[in-house]
């Protein structure tokens, strides 16, 4: 399993956006980050420099997104999509995709359920519940 640290996964979106920006060639899983990072130009700015996203603590009370934390999450969602994991999320995420007639919409809506089951991990102690996160995605799409 690979686990960057922090700084390893800012410094991949800031020399994905700087690569994409500059039309320089990409790697599969940039050329991946760069679809996403092209739909949220609002993280731009950020991506450009590099020193300060290192930097960067972003916190609740900020009241604003964690631009590589959204970015990393759309990542996850994409390749769970593509690998049908947990089994059954291509399919949720594909009715959810044709309800919101956005696939943009759908892993927002994919995310919060993500969000929600790590936090309900991380809280319990015990291992992400792979079931209730494709439940809740599976409601969204189905209601």
């Amino acid at each position: 399993m690979f686990a960057p640290s922090q700084l390893e996964v800012r410094r991949f979106f800031c020399a994905t956006y700087r690569k994409w920006r500059d039309s320089l060639p990409l790697i599969p899983m940039e050329a991946l980050a760069a679809d996403w990072i092209a739909e949220h130009p609002e993280y731009h700015d950020e991506l450009a420099d590099e020193a300060a996203a290192l930097e960067k603590v972003y916190t609740v009370e900020e009241g604003r997104t964690n631009p590589f934390l959204h970015l990393s999450m759309h990542l996850t969602i994409t390749e769970q999509h593509a690998i049908d994991q947990p089994s059954g999320i291509r399919q949720a995420i594909d009715l959810l995709s044709a309800k919101r007639n956005s696939r943009h919409e759908a892993h927002h809506v994919a995310m919060d359920a993500l969000g929600e089951m790590i936090w309900a991990s991380q809280r319990s102690g015990l291992p992400p519940d792979g079931h209730a996160y494709l439940d809740k995605v599976r409601q969204a799409a189905t209601r």
